[in-house]
């Protein structure tokens, strides 16, 4: 009863300075909304990336060349630069890894670029970036094939010229409803021109793009997408060295990915023992997956910490306006103390009407970043909600600070002397 009462003199307070209120609630608002904001798309950033990332393949490790002067923030880039033929990772090599490590090998995805190309039949065209692949490329990079096959390694052996297409230039270069399989397509790349044998067809991931003209028209016309040929016969056309500069290997499902690839690492570095210039370096996706959502969460926690300061200038509002309160209302403590009202009810009086005053402006706070929070995840592709747990964090913290910041002036007035401040003009 005696809490009814102080909550209900609270709201009637507040109804009396509409605007004082608003305002003073403003810091908390804020606050709280900024805080539940940043840490949603925060979260919705994080699953997005690990998303991106595990679509490339969670057990994939990235074998790469690196020179051996690579400090340890270089460390995961390729080699450059002047590279021979003795330097690069060998097919000897990767044969060998395969025999020694066999039971822990899913598949190794081995590429090369040939560039880029168009397709073209009369008026009809499509761009392309000419990519050489081997069987193994299509499972460790997550290749949705929709149509007829991927590469195999009787392609790859006999330097075939076929090709697997995208649904993109399938759409540019064939009639609704005519199947592209078996069908010759002509490439022309840097004044030359090859004709393939379509295979497959795979699905191309959307993502922004514009076309020359900006529109939507000519991003969907013109947009450049991958054609996958065997990689010997990518070699031959392109006179490339027989060796690679990086590879990807897929492991096992119920293999240890960090010891895997540490295994990875001094395996190929055997044949680096006496190369002055170059070593191997292995990563695993998943190592760096949990490395990125580990920056990620970082960031997030201090961006959020940052925008609860603004919490503690909401508290001091909180204080400011209830001081004022005080010192307009020192006659009715005045009248309330004569009457036989206690300190503690004066003061419980102030702190609930501070309390209130956070409750309002922390609930107005929670929806506010819900709001933001939701569209700015969706605004990155991975639409959320913030977590139960943010928000009563939110909703205890606007509580503690509306008591913290109510109390020195609720304990002010409490100790108001009843003849002075019926005296009080």
């Amino acid at each position: 009863m005696f809490l009814l009462e102080n909550i209900q003199l609270a709201l009637e307070g507040l109804k009396t300075n509409k605007m004082r209120a608003l305002l003073t609630m403003l810091g908390i608002i804020i606050g709280i909304g900024s805080v539940i904001a940043i840490v949603t798309v925060g979260d919705s950033m994080t699953a997005s990336v690990s998303t991106s990332m595990q679509s490339l393949g969670a057990t994939n490790i990235m074998v790469m060349l690196q020179r051996k002067d690579s400090d340890s923030m270089r460390g995961s880039q390729m080699a450059g630069g002047n590279i021979s033929a003795e330097d690069l990772i060998s097919d000897e090599m990767i044969e060998n890894y395969l025999r020694r490590y066999e039971r822990s090998i899913t598949a190794i995805g081995l590429s090369g670029s040939g560039g880029s190309a168009k397709a073209q039949d009369n008026r009809l065209y499509a761009n392309v970036t000419i990519t050489g692949a081997n069987e193994g490329y299509s499972l460790v990079n997550n290749i949705n094939v929709i149509e007829g096959r991927f590469l195999r390694e009787g392609d790859i052996k006999s330097n075939r010229y076929v090709a697997v297409v995208s649904d993109k230039l399938v759409k540019n270069m064939f009639r609704a409803n005519e199947s592209p399989l078996g069908k010759e397509i002509k490439i022309n790349s840097d004044n030359s021109m090859q004709t393939y044998t379509i295979v497959g067809v795979y699905k191309h991931e959307d993502s922004i793009s514009m076309g020359p003209m900006g529109g939507a028209s000519s991003s969907e016309k013109d947009i450049r997408t991958n054609l996958y040929i065997p990689i010997t016969t990518c070699k031959i056309i392109n006179s490339m060295e027989a060796g690679y500069q990086s590879i990807t290997v897929m492991a096992g499902a119920d293999t240890d990915s960090r010891k895997f690839t540490n295994d990875t690492r001094n395996f190929f570095n055997t044949y680096y023992a006496n190369n002055a210039r170059y070593e191997i370096n292995a990563i695993s996706m998943e190592a760096m997956m949990s490395t990125m959502t580990s920056m990620l969460g970082t960031l997030s926690i201090a961006v959020a910490v940052i925008a609860g300061i603004s919490l503690l200038v909401g508290g001091v509002g909180v204080m400011n306006i209830m001081l004022v309160s005080v010192t307009e209302r020192t006659r009715e403590i005045g009248t309330r103390k004569a009457l036989g009202a206690r300190n503690s009810a004066i003061r419980a009086q102030f702190i609930v009407e501070a309390v209130i005053i956070c409750a309002i402006g922390g609930l107005i706070g929670i929806l506010t970043g819900v709001g933001l929070g939701y569209i700015g995840s969706v605004l990155l592709g991975s639409p959320g909600l913030p977590s139960i747990f943010i928000i009563v964090v939110a909703v205890l913290f606007s509580m503690v600070i509306g008591v913290f910041f109510g109390y020195y002036p609720a304990n002010k007035a409490s100790k108001l002397d009843p003849i002075e401040a019926l005296r009080y003009e």
